[in-house]
């Protein structure tokens, strides 16, 4: 009987260990895939945080872009007055107008023969 009692304890020793290798298998999967969630997780934000960076920069070079089309339509405190602007032109064409009527008016016409 001590016999048989020896052999079952050895099987169920033998038992053991195969149950234990199965177990530390499974935990050294478990832990590889933790790892490589792990991994990919400090990737994607580092893309996050690289994305809101070019996110941030492009937004506050529209801003300054922004304020610098106020400013030169006058939108915006320190930009150029719209009238003034309106007037420029205006002075602008009638000057050219004035100037073409004169280079017009000396030049000497053409007489039939």
């Amino acid at each position: 009987m001590s016999s048989s009692r020896g052999r079952e304890e050895d099987t169920y020793e033998s038992q053991n260990d195969q149950r234990l290798d199965e177990l530390h298998s499974k935990l050294r999967t478990l832990r590889g895939v933790t790892t490589d969630i792990y991994d990919d997780v400090e990737q994607q934000n580092s893309t996050l945080n690289t994305t809101r960076n070019a996110f941030n920069s492009f937004g506050a070079s529209l801003a300054q872009s922004s304020r610098r089309a106020g400013q030169a339509f006058g939108l915006g405190p320190g930009g150029v007055k719209q009238w003034r602007t309106i007037g420029y032109c205006v002075v602008g064409f009638l000057g050219f107008w004035v100037l073409w009527r004169m280079f017009w008016w000396w030049q000497p016409t053409p007489s039939s023969p």
